[in-house]
């Protein structure tokens, strides 16, 4: 066997998903799993009255972990055909209970409904990393609620805000992400004890005809693996729109951490803040004295991974034929877990970045500074009016010296003196400048809404995810 440096090996395992999300994916989780879906699918035949000896059962619940992954191997390849292969397996560890290891089953009785509860987990490993990100933002927004900053539209100097307002856009983004990832854990199905398409034929067979205990049976390996809902009909496999349904919700936090990560970088440029950088940690290894923000950039790519994962999915759904084709397979293996994988790398990457953000309010300061004159002139005209000056002549002044300032700025890369110049025109003599300058006049109420997004949205979260809030991660890169 070839060791890892003489085989392609997945990045998303060695470099970003944490060691619980790889493990949900690992084939020791998913065979291990359908070990338990055929145990549970005899217990519930034992009990609705087929011939299944309790012996039987009891041998399949003693060897549900050790599998024999090379013997499993063998028979796949002698019978391509890997559900088979894993019956032929277990039936070898459970001798005894071979004669009833899938009985009346499909082999998509345990291949989709083992997908839908690995998914399960992983969705729920998933919001309780979003509680963690969405918590720290929640932090750092009450932190900074009052700093004032500049507010960029189109990336052009607009309206203040606060650092604390602007981090409650990014985590109210991730707030939707985790209602929808809750939405789908409580709608997410079961496929159930369908049989061969869906039809249930041949247990209804296996019972005489007994419609009641086919129903039973169904409702049964369902509760067994706590799920209260069961796919309501099937053909072969579950709706693959199921498929698309999650990938989709799990593309979502890949938008919110994208553009998240983008305003980071974008402010990283202009030295406002900065994602952690390590002591011993390398920037460039041609220029030294560079802090490139690769965290955020890490975060965007494996977001645009996740998004382009997600349309394949609905290519998918919308290409099986009648009650099934099986051109989903191959596709399938990959697309799950990797977006799953994808995500959780995401969510680690966040869990680090919005846990040690780096803000330098000096610099935030100068660019308010340098910006906040031509945004009062507003606020300049009005107290010039109140004492005594005509508000028509003024706002012309205000014009001719506004243009003229901006001219330095532009032309000779000088500072910005349009309060130099208003101070020294004899209209605006009675102005208090250092009182219509205070940015904490121009941020609204924006130390409010973060209060009152932090006490209504964000802490009802906390109290939900109490258990989950103190989660460590360590990158592997």
């Amino acid at each position: 066997m070839k060791n890892n440096f003489d085989i392609y090996v997945s990045p998303l395992v060695e470099r970003n998903a944490s060691k619980e999300m790889t493990e949900l994916f690992s084939a020791r989780k998913k065979f291990g799993t359908w070990r338990r879906l055929w145990l549970e699918l005899a217990k519930a035949q034992k009990k609705l009255g087929l011939d299944i000896k309790q012996n039987q059962i009891n041998q399949m619940a003693r060897h549900l972990d050790n599998i024999d992954f090379k013997k499993a191997a063998r028979y796949e390849k002698q019978f391509r055909h890997d559900v088979m292969a894993h019956v032929y397996t277990f039936a070898d560890a459970a001798p005894k209970a071979a004669p009833i290891i899938h009985l009346g089953a499909t082999s998509c009785y345990v291949g989709d409904n083992a997908e839908l509860i690995i998914m399960r987990q992983a969705l729920r490993l998933i919001a309780a990393k979003l509680a963690v990100v969405i918590n720290q933002l929640g932090k750092f927004a009450k932190k900074h609620r009052s700093l004032a900053t500049l507010g960029f539209t189109h990336y052009q100097p607009a309206q203040l805000t606060t650092v604390g307002k602007r981090a409650t856009l990014w985590c109210y983004e991730f707030v939707m992400d985790l209602q929808e990832i809750e939405h789908r854990l409580e709608t997410l199905p079961f496929r159930g004890v369908k049989g061969t398409t869906g039809t249930q034929a041949s247990y209804l067979e296996l019972f005489d005809g007994n419609h009641s205990k086919v129903k039973q049976l169904d409702k049964a390996v369902a509760a067994a693996f706590g799920f209260d809902k069961v796919c309501a009909v099937t053909g072969q496999t579950y709706q693959r729109k199921i498929d698309t349904q999650v990938i989709n919700t799990l593309a979502l936090i890949a938008q919110s951490a994208h553009k998240m990560c983008n305003d980071i970088r974008l402010l990283a440029n202009l030295k406002e803040m900065e994602e952690p950088f390590e002591k011993t940690q390398i920037g460039s290894s041609a220029m030294a004295y560079k802090r490139n923000p690769m965290r955020c950039e890490r975060t965007t790519s494996l977001s645009r991974l996740v998004l382009s994962l997600a349309t394949s999915p609905a290519m998918t759904a919308s290409e099986q034929w009648l009650e099934r084709t099986l051109d989903d397979s191959a596709n399938r293996r990959v697309v799950i877990p990797e977006a799953f994988l994808a995500v959780d790398g995401i969510l680690q990457i966040l869990i680090n970045v919005t846990g040690n953000l780096m803000v330098y309010p000096k610099v935030i300061a100068a660019r308010v500074a340098a910006e906040l004159p031509f945004m009062a002139t507003e606020n300049i005209l009005m107290a010039a009016v109140k004492a005594g000056g005509n508000r028509q002549v003024l706002h012309e002044k205000i014009r001719l010296h506004s243009h003229a300032a901006a001219a330095q700025v532009k032309q000779f890369g000088r500072p910005n003196d349009l309060i130099d110049r208003l101070n020294a025109d004899i209209d605006f003599s009675k102005i208090d400048f250092e009182k219509v300058l205070n940015p904490k006049n121009y941020i609204g109420r924006a130390p409010q809404q973060v209060d009152e997004f932090v006490k209504g949205v964000v802490t009802p979260i906390l109290k939900k995810y109490r258990k989950e809030l103190n989660r460590k991660v360590e990158l592997n890169v």
